[in-house]
Parts: C-alpha cells; structure tokens; sequence
C-alpha cells in the first residue's frame, strides 16, 4: 500500500473498517455532501488499497444510511430530506425516551454522578455560548442512558439512526433555540433520575427531543434541507477525471 501522505492511505488493519472509519468521518463532517458521488476507481487510488475493501466499506455504509447504491451512478453520498429527518428525529423520540425509562433504575451512584458533571459542563458552555463543546458534552449524555438502559438492540438501533442523522445534527442545533434553555432542559431530567422517577425522566426526554421537531416542521423553519425535486449536488466527491 502507497505510503503517500498525500494520497491518505489508511492503516493495514481490517481495511474495511479503516475505510469505513474514513469514509464516515468524510460524510459526517460534511466534507463529503450529500448526492456526492463515491468512485471505487479514485477512492481506491486516493487510499492506495484495492478496490475489494471499498466496495464492502461502501456497502456496510449503504446499511447504515450514510450511503445510497444507485444504477446510473453507483455510490453517492445519502442526501437525506426535511421529512425523512422528521422521520428520523420522531425514531429517535422513542428509543431515548424508552432507554431512558429502561435505564433509571439501573443507574449506580457513579453513573448518577457521571450525568451530573455532564450537565455542569453543559451549563458552562451554555453560559459561554460555545455550541460546539456543548453539543459534543450533549451526545455524551444521551449516549450515557443509552448504554445505560443495557438493551445491546436499543444501542445498535440507535447508533446506526444517529449515524444516519449525524451530519444534520450541527445544523439542527439552531432548530432547539437557545443553549441556555437545552441545558435546562437535561437539569429537569436529572431531577426526575435522582428520584427516580423513570415514567417521568422518559415524557421530558420525549418532549426535549421533540423541540426540533416541533420547530422544523412550523411554517417559519429555517431551510436546512434542499429540495427533494432539486438536481443531485456536484460538489467535492471522489469521482475519476
């Protein structure tokens, strides 16, 4: 394999993964946009591996959403619309919601103590206004009762939607309003874990996830999706010349 720093070769080791790992990093970044085309060819030659661990890592990548197999253009980058973000936020809505009622009582002292520094931290960037430390401390939190409920379904399910979901998470920050007020929200179910309370740490996880919801399907939302009749983006992509 081509040692070329400027080809960007991935480490010898399971290079499906690698390819994988890169790929993804590329596409949640949004360094790759989505209706990006993926060329095997110049990904191939960009990484310097064979084209055998591109076509598994695009597949593997194709199940979890990030990328679409089409006829006439092969792989491309999933361009993913308002409704099926929708979609995707109201999945979302049930498996945290659930996972949260599911990990309350299962909750030891530290695990306790490990959401309550999380939040601290939110406050903090809240207060600072720094989105981009607070919303990287917010996916902690809510990957935390996640793990924390124990249902290795619930984790693989929602893994795979919030890698489907991932690129568009920055952007629909600005749906949610203030940090101030997010950070509030996570204090609130807090309260209802300390005592232990899990139908009611569930409804207001239920309504916190539901605020971008409500706001991106108003009349007045912001335009973070292109139109779906719109022509497929011809941006950066791996294609050959």
């Amino acid at each position: 394999m081509s040692t070329d720093p400027q080809r960007r070769p991935v480490r010898n080791l399971t290079l499906r993964e690698q390819v994988m790992e890169y790929l993804r990093e590329e596409i949640l970044s949004s360094r790759l946009e989505p209706a990006s085309e993926l060329n095997e060819v110049a990904l191939a030659s960009l990484l310097g591996v064979s084209r055998g661990p591109i076509r598994e890592a695009l597949g593997a990548l194709a199940a979890e959403g990030l990328v679409t197999i089409t006829p006439r253009r092969g792989a491309i980058v999933t361009k993913l619309s308002k409704q099926e973000f929708l979609d995707a936020y109201q999945v979302r809505e049930a498996l945290e919601s659930l996972a949260t009622r599911v990990a309350v009582p299962r909750l030891s002292a530290e695990d306790r103590a490990e959401l309550h520094r999380m939040s601290d931290e939110m406050r903090r960037h809240a207060a600072a206004d720094d989105a981009g430390a607070f919303f990287e401390v917010n996916r902690e939190f809510h990957l935390k009762l996640v793990a924390a409920s124990g249902n290795r379904r619930l984790q693989e399910m929602h893994q795979q939607l919030m890698a489907q979901m991932g690129r568009l998470l920055k952007k629909s920050a600005q749906l949610r309003g203030g940090l101030v007020e997010s950070a509030a929200e996570h204090d609130a179910i807090l309260e209802a874990v300390d005592a232990g309370d899990a139908d009611r740490a569930a409804r207001l996880m239920a309504e916190h996830i539901e605020v971008p919801q409500r706001v991106l399907d108003s009349p007045g939302a912001p335009d973070l999706f292109e139109d779906e009749d719109d022509s497929p983006i011809e941006r950066a992509s791996y294609r050959t010349a």
